[in-house]
């Protein structure tokens, strides 16, 4: 299927009611859509009471019926938003003229979160395109206590003070932010059969030292090659955290522990892309090969266990990177050639192969590094995308649902 990539009608966002109460994450996906956008949550410094937040998130996959998910998933008390919309943007913070609609929670404007938990709004009718700059603005009267959002989003969004969600204008919205606050995904209804992938990574899949707000990180070209591709997967969740471990937790949950709120409970999704391991490796905490492989499978197994398929992608060269050195290098060989040959993953992308040099394999290529050593430029991240087997990620679930054998 094509990605449509029309013009959507200014009144194509219209508000409907359907049932959706606030409940914990792993109890809010529900069967039937797919997940278009999504970025994981981690603790934000102190809400602000009374700010609004003009949210630009870039859609995959198109569909019908738009629904966010909001997240209090690091709050220590009660969360209320009293004012959340959803438009198209124009430019910047200004939205298409009759673009903007409010959106709801079980029939209602406004919502109250209570610590830990996410929920989905209703529904929007009307049609949403892929590759759609989507924008949430949403308002808390009574917003404090640790934030909860994703604080590298390497494109610009907007906040001001009072609330002015419903407006199109972008006079309102002075601040610049990069980040995102209390928003953690989009879904849409999306033909029968549509799934999705979710990137679980760090740094490297959030997108440092690719250009911001031109959505260049690797999962973006992932999703304009799947929107052209005779593949069932179209949607693309990037749940990469700067500075995120399969083991520890750090910035952000750590990968075992953040897997069912940012990856199982997203709706559609059919594969899991496993691009993690560096931070464990280079932060010289005596984790060992073996560590990080108990990890892989663990992982492995409880995304068999939900249905899904899981993708290891080999972990790339950091030579240069200022906590390279030979124990660690030894350690991601060892890595490496466990995703490559224990048979355990449902398919391999051999990143580390794409992304080294010839003449020094644990090195990045020049041409593809992003300065830093470890983080790849505009075009390592297409490169990346490139190397991915767009059939690997529509694999067969039939028989994933056991322990992974153990070689």
């Amino acid at each position: 299927m094509r990605a449509v990539r029309a013009v959507l009608p200014v009144a194509a966002l219209l508000l409907t009611v359907a049932a959706c109460q606030s409940a914990p994450a792993e109890a809010t996906s529900e069967a039937g859509g797919v997940v278009t956008w999504a970025a994981s949550a981690d603790r934000m410094a102190e809400g602000v009471a009374g700010r609004s937040y003009r949210l630009v998130v870039h859609t995959s996959v198109g569909g019908t019926g738009v629904r966010v998910r909001l997240s209090n998933a690091f709050g220590d008390r009660p969360l209320t938003l009293d004012s959340v919309y959803a438009g198209l943007q124009k430019q910047g913070a200004e939205l298409r003229p009759g673009s903007n609609r409010r959106l709801a929670f079980g029939g209602k404007p406004t919502v109250t979160l209570p610590p830990g938990h996410t929920v989905w709004s209703d529904p929007l009718p009307g049609r949403l395109p892929a590759a759609t700059n989507l924008v949430v603005s949403l308002h808390s009267p009574d917003a404090g206590g640790p934030a909860s959002g994703h604080w590298m989003a390497m494109q610009t969004s907007y906040a001001t003070q009072g609330d002015h969600a419903a407006e199109e204008s972008g006079t309102a919205w002075t601040i610049p932010t990069g980040s995102w606050f209390y928003l953690d995904a989009v879904s849409v209804h999306a033909p029968k059969h549509t799934g999705a992938v979710v990137a679980l990574g760090d740094s490297i899949t959030d997108g440092w030292q690719s250009t911001s707000d031109l959505n260049r990180r690797w999962p973006d070209y992932l999703a304009r090659r799947l929107s052209t591709a005779d593949t069932e997967v179209k949607g693309v969740a990037n749940e990469g955290i700067s500075g995120n471990k399969v083991l520890a937790d750090g910035p952000g949950q750590s990968a075992l522990n953040r897997l069912e709120r940012d990856v199982l409970s997203q709706p559609g999704v059919r594969t899991v892309f496993l691009f993690q391991g560096v931070n464990d490796i280079k932060a010289h905490t005596g984790v060992t090969a073996d560590n990080l492989i108990e990890g892989y499978r663990e992982i492995i197994d409880r995304a068999h266990a939900a249905g899904k398929c899981v993708v290891g992608a080999t972990i790339g060269p950091f030579k240069g990177w200022h906590e390279w050195d030979e124990a660690g290098e030894a350690v991601r060989q060892e890595v490496n050639s466990f995703i490559r040959t224990s048979g355990e993953f449902d398919a391999v992308t051999d990143f580390d192969r794409i992304l080294r040099s010839p003449y020094d394999r644990a090195r990045m290529l020049p041409a593809l590094d992003g300065g830093d050593h470890i983080h790849p430029n505009d075009k390592g991240m297409q490169a990346m995308a490139d190397a991915v087997d767009l059939n690997a990620l529509d694999c067969d679930t039939i028989g994933v649902n056991s322990p992974s054998p153990r070689g």
